[in-house]
């Protein structure tokens, strides 16, 4: 029997169930996997909330660490016992084990333990595709990075200076600030102290920045784009403080002739060698130490509400980490 997480309606953390279920054979393409470590991700909430849209019942997050227990027909590449994660984008990792797609699944290498893993595959695969992909960003280039100290944010600091960025980081409170520099951040502004676009224009020669990377979304706009220098990028990736809506065209000719762009993941990994050369590239600056996934707290796979309050409260620091 497998202990799963099971939403019948949206709402808030109290939604999340579990229940037994006793697991079928691994169908053709997928394996059993036995997790021993779970992401939790802001984009779990999404689901739970209803902000994303999904069939109900279902379950929660797509971030895991485990070990194969079995394998269908027609798996190629892997066996029983082999190391594992998965970053999605099949959904329901909130589980002592579970079936999924093989093509979902990611080797481990023997230097990355599991913890480590479940807490940075997918937001170290959305660091890579943000900064490499999508902003394309360039040494030498100043880069402002809302949440510096959250599980996307801290990663992207080090990543940028791995790669000869200058990063702007904003943050809510002096410890994070302390956490933001230790990550790399060149400054480091409290936006309920300073007014932050002020500030970037001020460390910019008044030019602003040629990229934005902004996982808050609606809280945080304006500042994005009073920050933006002329023919800017705005990389809005993320809804922590709601979803950006209403914007009307013309404010980007208004701020500069800008850019604006609402990546998802799914569309820089959705073929196959797109998640080879991106996990690659993650796995790779991790071990020569440009990123390093800080794990602040974890709780017990089975008080996922809890970890979902604590998170949605801004009370977590870096990645938090599900143990069943």
């Amino acid at each position: 029997m497998a202990r799963v997480a099971r939403i019948e309606k949206t709402g808030g953390p109290e939604v999340i169930q579990w229940v037994d279920v006793d697991l079928p054979d691994p169908g053709p393409g997928e394996v059993r996997m036995r997790n021993t470590a779970v992401g939790l991700n802001y984009i779990d909430t999404y689901f739970r909330s209803g902000l994303y849209p999904s069939p109900l019942p279902a379950g929660l997050g797509s971030e895991a660490a485990g070990v194969i227990v079995a394998v269908g027909p027609g798996v190629e590449g892997f066996a029983a016992g082999d190391r594992v994660g998965t970053f999605g984008p099949s959904r329901g990792a909130y589980a002592t084990e579970r079936n999924l797609p093989a093509a979902g699944l990611i080797p481990l290498p023997d230097s990355v333990d599991d913890r480590t893993a479940a807490a940075l595959l997918l937001k170290g695969c959305t660091t890579e595709f943000l900064v490499e992909r999508c902003a394309k960003v360039q040494p030498g280039q100043a880069v402002l990075v809302h949440a510096a100290a959250g599980g996307v944010g801290h990663l992207l600091v080090g990543w940028l200076k791995a790669i000869g960025a200058t990063v702007i980081g904003t943050v809510s409170t002096d410890e994070k600030a302390a956490q933001a520099k230790a990550a790399g951040a060149d400054h480091v502004l409290n936006y309920k102290q300073v007014d932050v676009a002020q500030q970037v224009r001020a460390l910019t020669e008044g030019k602003g920045v040629p990229v934005v990377l902004d996982g808050i979304g609606k809280t945080t706009w304006e500042v994005s784009l009073a920050a933006a220098a002329r023919r800017g990028l705005i990389v809005s990736y993320g809804n922590a403080g709601g979803a950006v809506d209403g914007v009307g065209l013309g404010i980007l000719a208004s701020k500069g002739s800008l850019f604006v762009t609402r990546p998802t993941l799914f569309d820089y990994y959705a073929e196959a060698g797109e998640r080879r050369q991106g996990t690659a590239r993650l796995f790779e600056m991790l071990a020569r130490g440009a990123i390093m996934p800080e794990i602040g707290q974890t709780f017990a796979l089975e008080d996922a509400a809890a970890a979902h309050r604590a998170l949605e409260a801004g009370e977590t620091r870096g990645s938090t980490v599900l143990l069943p």
